[in-house]
């Protein structure tokens, strides 16, 4: 009997750990790891960034950048995932977290958590996105270049 016991205690045991496990998907459709079961995005995975904003924006002197969102544009016929990350063109500094997105065909709206320590200082700052293409990190193409600008009142925009 103690036996029989102690397996139907092991047992709800284990199925009670076993559900307390679940995914870690991100909210916004980003991961910490690559996923086998999608193809990496490649010379055949055209993107192309459509929109780069930060917020707050304007955003004053000292204070932080409380997030990014890039729409990105992806023309193929299927979906891929890709690391991305945005950094400042003049010093190569990342200013988004780097990620790995899953990117489905079409508009992609994709958050980024910024890097805590980046401020601005001078009076432009301009960003790309880098994906990993074929295991290189590149900038991806973009319709404009995205800088910040002070205003007065040591404040910066993108718009």
């Amino acid at each position: 009997m103690k036996i029989l016991h102690r397996a139907l205690l092991l047992t709800f045991l284990a199925v009670a750990v076993q559900s307390c496990v679940v995914p870690d998907v991100d909210r916004r459709g980003g991961r910490d790891r690559y996923d086998d079961r999608f193809v990496s995005c490649g010379r055949d995975h055209r993107l192309y960034i459509m929109d780069l904003d930060m917020s707050p924006d304007p955003v004053g002197q000292g204070d932080r950048i409380r997030g990014w969102r890039v729409r990105l544009r992806a023309d193929a016929s299927g979906e891929c995932q890709t690391t991305l990350r945005i950094r400042e063109r003049r010093d190569g500094d990342l200013v988004g977290q780097a990620r790995v997105y899953r990117l489905k065909p079409g508009m992609n709206e994709i958050d980024f958590d910024p890097v805590e320590r980046y401020r601005f200082s001078r009076s432009e700052h301009c960003f790309e996105v880098i994906a990993d293409i074929a295991g290189t990190g590149r900038a991806v193409d973009a319709a404009r270049t995205f800088c910040a600008r002070e205003r007065p009142g040591r404040r910066w925009s993108l718009r």
